[in-house]
């Protein structure tokens, strides 16, 4: 005889509705004009509020923005987010961005970040990649802390620069932590 639980009908419709919600093919979807509307909302404040990053973005070959991340942790945390690749200011892809920690941690935060390819090989193994993880290849140029960002030497021979603003919330303590970005159709 089978027995029902709320906590087993609570699971189930829980796992239906993530199959359901994954199936989502993107046609006839407005995904994409949301996302490309926050991306665009997203430079505007990062230009206005850090002009120099116009000149950064003109040197690019292209940009992933991630216009909104929510991460929260309690000792295990994570981040979301979904932004666009920009190559010669279109949109040529999506992508959500995946965060994991472990450590002493407790809070939750919300920033924006830009990571701008600096050259056509970084840009390429990007988009050829299955999942790209961030890691050694990144010079993280900026927090916001209204220092002014320069496109400098330093940064523009970096394969890829990532600018960090717009933080809200509070997130404290010392974490190992990494961050996947992977392909989606909005």
């Amino acid at each position: 005889m089978n027995k029902f639980s709320r906590r087993g009908f609570t699971l189930g419709a829980l796992a239906a509705a993530s199959v359901t919600a994954a199936c989502g093919n993107g046609v006839n979807s407005t995904g994409g004009a949301k996302i490309d509307a926050r991306v665009d909302a997203t430079l505007m404040e990062l230009y206005n509020r850090y002009p120099a990053t116009q000149e950064l973005a003109a040197k690019s070959s292209g940009m992933l923005v991630m216009p909104l991340i929510t991460e929260a942790g309690f000792g295990f945390g994570g981040g979301y987010g979904r932004g666009a690749l920009r190559v010669g200011g279109t949109s040529v892809d999506y992508y959500s961005s995946a965060k994991g920690s472990f450590g002493l941690q407790i809070g939750v935060q919300q920033f924006a970040h830009v990571l701008f390819f600096m050259n056509d090989e970084s840009l390429l193994k990007f988009r050829r990649s299955e999942g790209w993880a961030a890691g050694a290849d990144i010079e993280y140029a900026f927090s916001d802390l209204g220092e002014n960002l320069r496109a400098d030497t330093t940064t523009v021979t970096s394969p890829v620069v990532a600018v960090i603003f717009g933080q809200a919330g509070l997130m404290v303590g010392a974490t190992l932590e990494g961050i996947k970005y992977t392909r989606i159709i909005p």
